[in-house]
């Protein structure tokens, strides 16, 4: 087995990719307000800051902020995962290994963690998450994608409505601010 390792830092701002384990389902947009409740049920018992958030079909994004001194974003996400898993229908694809746990076969067992390092850091990880709807042709314009933070960033004065254009730039960036 490889050492696999987190970087836990307590009051740390975490990128994170949570994958559904079958990318082909489209759970998470077909069962979003369950996929709410498990996050809101979440932050009331283990509080924490949502600073980007955009859920897909079969993956979600999001920059998280935890409160001084707590550094247990595993808990949060077990939870999360298990509440979702429980209030939405069977059926799926379990395999024996996840049979023998007692587990479904909702989501991939690991999530990708990333620590945020500095300003810049934060700002590319909130433009990825926004154009991420774009960059997997779900839309054209990122103001058309309405399971994201980036709506609540436009009232907030944090982005215009037309930001990163009407297509993916085919440059690679994704629409991520310059230096």
């Amino acid at each position: 087995m490889t050492d696999y390792r987190r970087n836990f830092i307590p009051g740390g701002s975490f990128f994170f990719t949570v994958n559904l384990m079958d990318r082909k389902l489209a759970l998470l947009t077909a069962h979003l307000e369950i996929l709410r409740t498990a996050f809101r049920e979440t932050r009331e018992r283990h509080p924490f800051t949502i600073d980007a958030i955009v859920i897909l079909p079969d993956h979600l994004h999001t920059i998280w902020t935890l409160p001084e001194g707590d550094d247990d974003y595993a808990t949060r996400w077990r939870l999360i995962k298990s509440s979702f898993s429980r209030n939405i229908p069977g059926g799926e694809r379990i395999s024996a290994s996840r049979v023998a746990k007692g587990e479904r076969g909702i989501w991939q067992r690991r999530y990708w963690e990333h620590t945020i390092r500095n300003e810049t850091d934060f700002a590319r990880h909130v433009d990825y998450i926004h154009i991420n709807p774009v960059k997997h042709g779900l839309v054209t314009r990122v103001r058309d994608w309405m399971p994201s933070s980036f709506h609540q960033m436009v009232k907030s004065g944090a982005y215009p409505m037309d930001w990163a254009g009407d297509h993916l730039d085919d440059s690679g960036e994704f629409g991520e601010r310059g230096e």
